[in-house]
C-alpha cells in the first residue's frame, strides 16, 4: 500500500527538520550537492508572492543548486492547471504560498485539490521556538502531523432538506476501521511554523501555520510580510532534496537575524518590510 511507504519519510523529516539550538553548521558535500533539481513554484495570493519571491532571491544568493518552474495560479480558478500538476508529478517537489479560497458560491479550495490531485494526506508541522524571539510559551519544538484529505476534506457533503446541510466526516484508517475525525484550532504565540504536505511520491512545502492564509490586504500593499516561515520550510525542502549544507546555512542565518533582533516584521514585534527581513538573511550566510 502506497501509504505505508510514507512511515520511513516522515520519521526522516520528523528527525531532521527540527531546528537543534546547539546544530552545528555542516559544509561537507553529501551525495545529490552537485546536481541541481527543478522545483515547482506557485506563489499564490495574497501575501504569496512577496515570501516566495523571499524564498528566490536567498536561494540565488546561496547559489542553492535548485532553479524554480513558476506557474501563475490563483484561488479564484475553477480548478488547478494541468501543466502545473504535471510539473510536480515530474519534480516531486513544489514550493508554493497560499491560494485564496472563495467564499460561497460552490468554489472548492485549490489547496485541496491540489492535495487530493498528488496524494499529500500527510500535514507535517514544524512547530518550535526561536532563540531571541519571546513568545506565549517557552521550550516547544514539536511536529504535528495529522491527514491532510479525508475527514472535514473529503467533501462528502448534501443538503438533506432545504436549508440543511450535512458534512461526513469518515476517515479509514490503514487497518480498515472508520473512526470520527475532530480537528481543533491551534493557538498563536508558539514562534513559527514552517510545513509541508507529503505523500509516497511527492511534497508540497508551504507556511506550516494555516495553508491557504493569504494574509491581510494592509501587508500586502506595505510589503510588510513575514517570510520566516516559509525560509525556514525551503531549508526543510532542501534536507529533503538532500541538500543539507545549504539548508544548515539558511536555518543559520534565519536564526542570526532573529536572535539580533534588528530586522522583525509586524507580527514579531518590528516594524521591518519583507525585503528588509530578506536582505538581512542574505547578509548573515556564511
Amino acid at each position: 500500500m502506497a501509504r505505508r511507504r510514507i512511515i520511513p519519510l516522515l520519521n526522516h523529516l520528523t528527525s531532521s527538520t527540527r531546528l537543534s539550538l546547539t546544530r552545528s553548521v555542516t559544509y561537507m558535500p553529501r551525495p545529490g550537492d552537485g546536481a541541481p533539481r527543478a522545483v515547482t513554484l506557485i506563489p499564490g495570493d495574497g501575501v504569496g508572492p512577496l515570501v516566495t519571491n523571499a524564498v528566490e532571491q536567498v536561494m540565488e544568493a546561496m547559489h542553492a543548486p535548485v532553479f524554480f518552474e513558476k506557474y501563475d495560479v490563483h484561488g479564484d480558478l475553477s480548478r488547478v492547471p494541468q501543466e502545473v500538476i504535471e510539473s510536480i508529478k515530474k519534480n516531486k517537489v513544489c514550493l508554493k504560498g497560499g491560494l485564496r479560497t472563495p467564499v460561497g458560491g460552490g468554489v472548492s479550495s485549490l489547496n485541496v485539490q491540489l492535495r487530493k490531485e498528488l496524494d499529500l494526506y500527510a500535514s507535517l508541522v514544524n512547530c518550535f521556538n526561536l532563540p531571541g524571539l519571546p513568545t506565549r510559551h517557552e521550550n516547544v519544538d514539536i511536529v504535528v502531523i495529522r491527514e491532510n484529505t479525508e475527514g472535514e476534506y473529503s467533501g462528502l457533503e448534501h443538503e438533506v432538506v432545504p436549508g440543511v446541510v450535512e458534512s461526513l466526516k469518515v476517515t479509514p484508517n490503514l487497518y480498515g476501521n472508520l473512526v470520527a475525525n475532530t480537528a481543533a484550532g491551534i493557538a498563536g504565540g508558539t514562534g513559527v511554523m514552517p510545513g509541508g504536505n507529503v505523500g509516497a511520491d511527492h511534497a508540497v512545502f508551504e507556511q506550516g501555520a494555516s495553508a491557504g492564509n493569504v494574509g491581510k490586504d494592509k501587508i500586502v500593499q506595505q510589503k510588510k510580510a513575514n517570510p520566516v516561515a516559509l525560509l525556514l520550510s525551503s531549508a526543510m525542502m532542501l534536507r529533503h532534496l538532500q541538500f543539507p549544507s545549504f539548508a544548515d546555512r539558511l536555518e543559520t542565518a534565519v536564526k542570526r537575524v532573529i536572535s539580533e533582533g534588528k530586522y522583525r516584521t509586524k507580527d514579531l514585534g518590528g516594524d521591518s518590510s519583507t525585503q528588509e527581513v530578506v536582505d538581512a538573511v542574505i547578509a548573515n550566510l556564511d
